[in-house]
């Protein structure tokens, strides 16, 4: 990979940034949401009066998926992983989004940090992780 990516089929970065941000054997993934290609985001519905009704372990499996898929464009994976941060809109949903982690992560995992944010750029957001990851640079050559 040159030393930023922009991945083809993954949502666009809302504004002048790479999906992924290599230097030497570090991958840096900018902040990920659940924001599909298409605009609509996973764990997000509304019914015919408007009423959103908002799923944290929906969206924190997509962004998880998101983050892989992103990953494999570099030639890694979440295995690769080594630090995260995660920002929730409300620690109301720190159990639904830790559970969730919980699935992908071990204690053997990434090193984490999860604060609470006032909003993410979307009312329908309510998780954001970017991380790092180790992926030796020619890995992707391999993929």
């Amino acid at each position: 990979m040159s030393d930023h990516l922009t991945v083809a089929g993954k949502a666009a970065p809302r504004g002048r940034f790479p999906h992924l941000k290599r230097a030497g054997d570090l991958v840096f993934v900018s902040g990920t949401s659940a924001r599909r290609p298409d605009g609509t985001f996973a764990g997000a519905s509304a019914d015919a009066m408007g009423v959103t009704d908002l799923d944290i372990r929906e969206q924190t499996r997509a962004v998880l998926d998101n983050i892989a898929d992103l990953l494999a464009a570099a030639g890694g994976g979440l295995a690769d992983v080594v630090n995260v941060t995660a920002y929730l809109v409300s620690m109301n949903d720190f159990g639904g989004y830790n559970e969730v982690y919980g699935t992908y992560f071990d204690e053997t995992g990434p090193a984490r940090t999860t604060v609470a944010v006032h909003q993410l750029p979307h009312p329908h957001l309510l998780v954001e992780i970017a991380c790092v990851a180790h992926i030796p640079a020619g890995e992707e050559a391999r993929a």
